[in-house]
């Protein structure tokens, strides 16, 4: 029984180490167009050296736009 609660919390730390790497940061802007909520996104991923991902996009009197950087 030892040793199998040891096996798991080493399995648990080995994939939270693993998992963590693989996090993408998320990033969040507002314009008055698409077309300039994406330049914003595109500019900031251009400046981490990272590529995009649209995640959501809200058009109410402004436009809101959340993304995912990544490598």
């Amino acid at each position: 029984m030892k040793t199998i609660k040891t096996l798991s919390v080493a399995a648990v730390a080995a994939l939270s180490l693993m998992s963590f790497g693989s996090f993408a940061q998320s990033i969040s802007v507002t314009s008055s167009t698409l077309d300039g909520a994406e330049a914003k996104i595109a500019a900031q991923a251009q400046q981490h050296g990272e590529q995009y991902k649209i995640t959501e996009a809200n058009t109410n009197n402004l436009v809101h736009m959340t993304a995912e950087l990544y490598k």
